[in-house]
């Protein structure tokens, strides 16, 4: 692991760690709804929930 990291270091690259919501986590489905909702309720992001079910209405045509 120590030469590929090596390697790719020499190429110019360099390690990233990204945290991320255990989905498997007890309160996630709870936590996501509320989050949704709250977000879905706010004037400021109408625009993109108008945008993400413009492309989820795209992809249900893809099928």
């Amino acid at each position: 692991m120590r030469a590929y990291r090596a390697r790719l270091r020499a190429a110019g690259l360099r390690p990233v760690q990204i945290w991320v919501p255990d989905v498997r986590a007890p309160n996630f489905v709870e936590e996501a709804r509320r989050q949704s909702l709250r977000a879905s309720r706010h004037p400021s992001e109408k625009n993109a929930i108008d945008f993400i079910e413009a492309v989820a209405e795209l992809d249900d045509d893809a099928s």
